[in-house]
């Protein structure tokens, strides 16, 4: 991951703020939200439904620039508002992975094809791809279902597919939006855990929008957001 180390924190928002219309139709989404994840830690955060959590996530993920504030990864100042300092596209790919509520595997591939096809769009070597997806499989404790159709895994199981497709370009940033809402308490468990065991052994900085208050244990830090508010709330120690 590189230069994950050299910088104090991974992920850094300053005063990040969305505004979407303007005037008499002016909805503010998020004011003002500064948030810092250092490498190797896992952060909770929390909130109702419409509090700004997923336009914070998408914010962070550069897929969907603030009004203002910044966003700076690994040190590297990414967004100053809309104004892009790089190739978003470029390093959304090279730098950030993605899990979502649901695993989103493409239902005609295999679980190490779902994986290695990431890679792949990246211009890696499809040997060395598929060499990389097997041995991420293995790392996630699924590599016996890497030729499955995402049909024949269980959710768990799925979502663990899609945490090694996260993982698949070495990205220092993970962002997971509710990733646990279809599984039971058990697997939901199992899942959180993984982000952390992935955050502290991968060095990478792990952000969770999450409704389910039963693992918050599990994380390094919590946030809550509400009407567009973000505060942290408290840390707690990862054992």
């Amino acid at each position: 991951m590189t230069n994950s180390k050299q910088a104090k924190y991974v992920i850094e928002t300053e005063s990040v703020t969305k505004i979407y219309g303007s005037g008499n139709t002016e909805v503010v989404a998020m004011r003002d939200a500064s948030m810092q994840v250092e490498p190797g830690k896992v952060v909770a955060l929390l909130g109702p439904s419409g509090s700004g959590k997923s336009t914070f996530l998408t914010a962070v993920g550069l897929i969907n620039p603030p009004t203002s504030g910044r966003i700076i990864i690994q040190g590297e100042p990414i967004l100053d508002g809309p104004t892009a300092m790089v190739n978003l596209r470029s390093f959304r790919r090279r730098h950030i992975g993605f899990v979502f509520q649901k695993s989103n595997l493409i239902p005609f591939l295999s679980a190490i094809e779902n994986v290695q096809i990431a890679m792949e769009i990246n211009h890696m070597p499809a040997g060395a791809a598929r060499k990389r997806a097997q041995e991420l499989l293995d790392y996630l404790g699924v590599g016996d279902r890497a030729h499955s159709s995402p049909s024949m895994l269980s959710g768990g199981q799925q979502q663990r597919v899609a945490v090694a497709r996260a993982l698949a370009n070495h990205p220092s940033v993970i962002l997971a939006d509710e990733p646990t809402a279809a599984l039971d308490s058990e697997r939901g468990r199992q899942v959180m855990e993984l982000f952390a065991q992935v955050a502290h052994e991968q060095g990478a900085g792990v952000i969770v929008v999450t409704h389910d208050h039963r693992s918050l244990d599990i994380f390094d830090t919590i946030y809550e957001m509400e009407d567009g508010l973000l505060e942290r709330k408290t840390e707690t120690i990862t054992t």
